[in-house]
């Protein structure tokens, strides 16, 4: 069956006056229709450069060097601007973390939306300021029809994210991409939005990539997760499976330094060092550095992506197959 999504070896190079730079380097996964994954690490893994060329926004000296990103069986990473501008907002839409910088503070809302849908269908006024206020009502809007007539700024910051999250499913997209929707918005709006994405891939079989640092988040809303580190993959499986019990060092190491993993009172724990610059990526693991399980192979060699049957997902770790001499 055809996957909704594939990336094939992605490889994302940044062109410099003193050499190009690798953003993301050798990156596969795939997603299906419905399926709802998390793309999480620290600022800096990669995460949302991976986002951005699904769906053709890396801008220049960016470019994807090679790797294929096929979508509904089409390749988007050798289309044109126009064909991608064909699929971008229509089949595939992006929710970003600031809707200040997505929505024009000088036209009205329901302006944006009947413009977005006149883009890519041939409606009437009428007709696209209907499907507006439909998809307004879809995300809990109040009074929609009013608010068709308002301006960004005459919203609260979670009711903005809800008219972005409302743009985003004008087309009725296959796909929709979220990098870190909820990170300035307060706990309790979070969980609102949160919950409506949920909502939303269940009754539309849309398909999520939800592009976050926080493993909290990604439990709630996600069924897979993607855990990446200075550009790499570095695990990859079930929610639950890699939650409950991770298995490379740095996975083990975001989940520990979350607040509800250690008792009440106690210091938080933290993976001691930083992420490495892009510029000077340490030889072997990217990560030998801050882990606690570093071994002479780890500064010498980087470890592939392997199966592992036994514990139902892909690991990059030397320690992994040190243990698990039957992997596949």
């Amino acid at each position: 069956m055809e996957h909704l999504l594939e990336l094939q070896n992605i490889v994302v190079r940044f062109a410099l006056r003193f050499g190009d730079l690798t953003a993301v380097d050798d990156v596969s996964f795939t997603l299906d229709r419905g399926d709802r994954m998390g793309l999480v690490g620290e600022s800096g893994a990669g995460k949302s450069v991976t986002g951005f060329s699904i769906i053709g926004l890396i801008s220049r000296p960016g470019y994807i060097a090679s790797g294929r990103i096929l979508f509904e069986g089409t390749d988007l990473a050798h289309l044109n601007e126009e064909a991608l501008r064909n699929i971008r907002g229509n089949r595939i839409s992006m929710i970003f973390q600031d809707p200040m910088m997505t929505l024009n503070p000088v036209l009205t809302i329901g302006t944006q939306m009947t413009e977005t849908l006149q883009a890519h269908m041939d409606i009437t006024d009428e007709e696209a300021a209907a499907m507006a206020v439909d998809r307004l009502r879809m995300v809990h809007i109040p009074s929609p029809e009013k608010r068709l007539n308002q301006y960004p700024h005459e919203f609260s910051g979670g009711m903005r994210q809800r008219i972005v999250i409302a743009i985003a499913l004008l087309m009725d997209p296959a796909l929709i991409i979220a990098d870190e929707p909820t990170t300035a918005l307060d706990v309790t709006i979070q969980a609102e939005i949160l919950d409506l994405l949920l909502e939303l891939c269940a009754t539309g079989k849309t398909g999520l990539i939800l592009i976050t640092h926080d493993l909290a988040v990604v439990s709630q809303v996600t069924d897979k997760i993607t855990v990446m580190y200075a550009g790499r993959i570095v695990e990859m499986g079930s929610t639950d499976t890699i939650i409950h019990d991770p298995r490379h060092p740095y996975t083990q190491g975001l989940i520990n330094a979350l607040p509800g993993s250690r008792h009440t009172g106690s210091r938080l724990n933290q993976i001691p060092g930083m992420m490495p610059n892009l510029l000077t990526i340490p030889p072997g693991c990217s990560f030998h550095p801050r882990c606690p399980f570093m071994m002479d192979i780890c500064t010498k060699q980087a470890p592939r992506l392997k199966y592992y049957k036994e514990h139902e997902r892909q690991i990059s770790c030397f320690l992994m197959e040190n243990q698990n001499k039957g992997s596949i």
